[in-house]
């Protein structure tokens, strides 16, 4: 009976033993081939929450992701920029994101931005620079990871971006100076109130109108130029400075559509009579105040073609094709005599 009970009590011990194994063995594969999936890294979640992310590299039919970095959403040209983009991508099937800062003096956001949008390793990125020369760094990062970069509006001081879509500032403010001329008698007094000074477009608007003033009309004096951030309430007060400072005054140059905006309401609630008015851009302001005759005309862009070219040029850059220096998407002069033309409708924005 002792041998028999010590049969039965190894018999026993044996089969814990082996359902203990056995359980021991399928925890192990069940961890091993799938069971509660690793939780997403932070660059995961941000990918998977841009609605594009690395896609544009991962291979497969998944679509390309091009984010397009703006200089801000302030004014209606940044829209319509936008309209043009999405209109590209639609075309062309690729995803976009498109922002910006709230302000267009914000370059330490706009940096951030674009550290963020290179993080998410696109395919390709669209950038309009605030300070041409503060995102090298990071450009120059993005040209390491093998991500071509599309300048547009407003360019780098930097052989990185591939091409530029972009107005020709320096001809476009060129002929703003030679219609500030034509409408002053080519003598008087003028001033600027400019966006920037760091911005390629600022630059190149500033010295656009001011070359074209030294060189073709010696009679001209240009008596001021201040930097109002392209933010119409801080441009009001300077051009009403400007104003005040310089009784003879015949004409202020704004250089974009919060600039221009800034004077056009300066010289209504200064009262201000005899004081020709010329702006860049377009927006329902700006063509309000041509309307009503306190502004003599301005410059418009092509905002939504220059939206459409910049996701046109990066998908062809992912694609390896050669791409220009510059691709100009043109500028025209409006006032009164042709804003209802169907070619300048086509480029105002509202």
């Amino acid at each position: 009976m002792k041998k028999l009970s010590f049969v039965v009590t190894l018999t026993l011990m044996s089969s814990l033993l082996l359902a203990a194994c056995g359980s021991g063995g399928s925890s192990q594969t069940a961890s091993g081939s799938g069971g509660a999936a690793p939780a997403p890294k932070a660059s995961d979640s941000a990918s998977a929450s841009s609605g594009g992310g690395s896609s544009g590299n991962s291979g497969g039919d998944k679509k390309l992701y091009i984010p397009i970095i703006s200089k801000g959403f302030q004014h209606q040209f940044w829209q319509a920029v936008k309209q043009g983009s999405e209109k590209a991508a639609k075309e062309l099937n690729v995803d976009i994101t498109f922002e910006g800062p709230e302000s267009e003096s914000q370059v330490d956001k706009q940096m951030e931005m674009l550290k963020t949008a290179l993080g998410k390793k696109p395919s390709a990125i669209g950038f309009a620079a605030l300070d041409s020369q503060a995102a090298i760094p990071l450009l120059e990062q993005a040209k390491k990871s093998n991500i071509p970069v599309i300048a547009f509006d407003s360019g780098v001081d930097s052989t990185i971006p591939l091409t530029t879509a972009a107005t020709d500032n320096i001809a476009a403010a060129g002929l703003a100076a030679d219609k500030m001329a034509e409408l002053i008698g080519k003598k008087g007094e003028v001033a600027l109130v400019v966006h920037d000074q760091t911005s390629r477009t600022g630059i190149d608007r500033r010295d656009g109108f001011v070359n074209r003033i030294k060189e073709k009309y010696p009679d001209i004096k240009i008596v001021d130029i201040q930097y109002g951030g392209g933010d119409q309430l801080k441009s009001t007060d300077l051009a009403k400075a400007i104003m005040q400072a310089h009784p003879n005054l015949k004409g202020i140059f704004g250089s974009n559509e919060g600039s221009a905006i800034g004077v056009v309401n300066a010289v209504t609630e200064m009262k201000k009579t005899g004081i020709v008015v010329i702006g860049y851009d377009s927006g329902k302001q700006q063509i309000d105040a041509i309307k009503n005759g306190i502004m003599a005309g301005a410059i418009t862009q092509n905002p939504i073609g220059i939206g459409y070219e910049t996701v046109k040029a990066a998908v062809k850059a992912i694609k390896g094709e050669t791409l220009p220096k510059t691709i100009d998407t043109g500028f025209f002069w409006y006032d009164k005599t042709n804003i209802d033309d169907e070619k300048i409708k086509a480029v105002l924005y509202q």
